[in-house]
């Protein structure tokens, strides 16, 4: 059974049999392929359901497998230097964790097959990694169809570079069946969009002890050529494309992926919705510079009250894990509407347009040369005009990737061999600051 976040507040435990992992792990040695020479670095927790590639499928092969540790897997120079310690063929990660890595000036590692899944794959992520190694992956499925439901290989480097729609989801793989629905179930066109279904093997017997979401979910399939053969509604929109491949559209519903983590909108606008002073919330994903995905709370204020943003982040990890809890808060007068009166999410203003959460800089701002430095870089980093010293970097929007750039940077200043895992123990200037200080060049 693994756990995923729902929109209801409580997780949902998918349920998956052995044959269903036993179809997978074999589709997956034959195709994107593992051989009993083959040297697999895993890099994912026991939570996410592609970890059962990692562990099991080297046990499959008779190949070996390597286990990051937490300290490695998010420092992108320490997990480069395992993987060409450990000569490395394959490597499976989220595209957060690639883009980490890329961000250490990695060149190339001949022989290293790359499977990249987890959430959609932007082509210029994809022809850079193309670059670095053998071969490219990309790799999609929900839990609810064991792991991976299609497999594409990417192998057209640069072909794509000015397209901003992500790599498509390529062909099922063994034992599976994609199918593209309309509203009414009946098979969409090529070239029409519709919602994609997934049928075979891998398919769940559904939710643990959720019967009514089993049902909304997990449908008879009109396809089958035996009885009692389900569909799982993945709530994804894709249209085949004439050569077969599926392209992906976007979500039917709330739900969204950020750096490799599936999560519900609704559900943390239900826990913010809850703060005092908030009167109502909407939170996005937003992108608005290539690969900085950030989770963005758009908030309209109640008549009891001002917004303290750092106040409501504390309440929240209450209730939320931290990668759910938003980096970024806007304040609004109103929420922009579409012409039938719903909500109009296109038409939010990024997060500066519309003020974000002010920082403290001006009550507490840096002292002494070295937390300057440390601002301006964190200020670079982050797109602020100022910040704090008693200011998180996590707070204001900092994620894995912008403290590789920090890192990068910071090393510069200082005479010591600093770790990744240090800006996590120190994320203010003020205790990163007293750090260092001894150590200043």
């Amino acid at each position: 059974v693994m756990f995923t976040s729902g929109s209801t507040g409580r997780p949902k435990g998918v349920q998956i049999t052995h044959r269903s992992m036993m179809n997978f792990l074999v589709a997956m040695r034959d195709m994107p392929g593992l051989a009993l020479d083959d040297v697999l670095l895993a890099v994912t927790t026991v939570s996410f359901d592609i970890s059962v590639l990692e562990l099991y499928l080297p046990l499959l092969c008779g190949a070996r497998v390597v286990i990051a540790t937490t300290e490695e897997v998010v420092d992108g120079g320490r997990l480069l230097a395992l993987l060409e310690a450990e000569r490395v063929t394959i490597m499976q990660a989220t595209p957060a964790t690639w883009r980490l890595m890329l961000a250490t000036g990695w060149k190339r590692t001949p022989g290293l097959t790359i499977l990249c899944g987890g959430e959609a794959l932007p082509w210029d992520l994809a022809n850079r990694l193309c670059e670095r190694a053998a071969a490219v992956w990309n790799m999609y499925g929900p839990t609810e169809t064991t792991v991976w439901s299609s497999v594409k290989r990417v192998d057209a480097p640069g072909s794509f570079a000015a397209d901003r729609s992500p790599v498509t989801l390529g062909r099922p793989i063994d034992n599976t069946q994609l199918h593209v629905l309309d509203a009414a179930m009946r098979p969409s066109p090529v070239g029409v969009a519709g919602e994609l279904y997934i049928g075979g093997a891998g398919v769940s017997p559904g939710y643990f002890k959720q019967q009514e979401r089993t049902r909304e979910r997990f449908v008879d399939d009109p396809f089958a050529s035996v009885s009692g053969m389900v569909l799982y509604r993945t709530g994804d929109r894709v249209v085949r494309l004439a050569d077969g491949d599926l392209k992906f559209l976007g979500r039917t519903d709330f739900q969204a992926k950020l750096r490799g983590h599936r999560i519900e909108l609704g559900e943390i606008e239900g826990a913010l919705d809850a703060q005092d002073g908030i009167d109502h919330s909407v939170v996005l994903v937003r992108e608005d510079a290539p690969g900085d995905q950030r989770l963005v709370a758009y908030y309209t204020a109640s008549a009891t009250g001002l917004v303290d943003p750092a106040t409501v982040r504390a309440a929240l990890r209450q209730r939320l894990p931290d990668y759910m809890v938003p980096s970024i808060f806007v304040a609004l007068d109103a929420f922009p509407l579409t012409p039938n009166a719903k909500i109009d999410r296109a038409a939010l203003p990024p997060p500066r347009a519309g003020g974000g959460d002010a920082s403290p800089a001006a009550e507490a701002p840096p002292q002494g040369a070295l937390e300057g430095e440390i601002a301006r870089i964190w200020c670079e980093a982050l797109g602020r005009d100022e910040v704090g010293r008693e200011d998180n970097f996590f707070d204001l929007g900092g994620h894995s990737l912008l403290l590789m750039q920090v890192y990068n940077r910071l090393r510069l200043l200082v005479d010591i061999e600093l770790q990744v895992v240090d800006l996590f123990r120190f994320p203010t200037i003020t205790s990163l600051g007293q750090f260092l200080q001894p150590f200043a060049v």
